[in-house]
């Protein structure tokens, strides 16, 4: 699976990597350090990625299968 965060939503409320640290990182100003990425995650932390993903209040993260 694949996310991509859009950086016109992420607000840095820091949910993603509060609840996945293994998945999503905070660049140095808070926002999400993929954000505009689309990044490839590894099956071991899909699970982790999606939780990330549901946490995020403004639904920034889109998870593709």
């Amino acid at each position: 699976m694949k996310y991509v965060v859009d950086s016109a939503l992420c607000c840095a409320h820091g949910q993603c990597y509060a609840v996945a640290p293994e998945v999503y990182q905070a660049a140095d100003d808070g926002y999400n350090a993929e954000a505009g990425k689309t990044v490839e995650v590894p099956a071991q932390l899909e699970e982790s990625a999606r939780e990330g993903a549901m946490a995020c209040p403004e639904s920034a993260i889109l998870v593709m299968d």
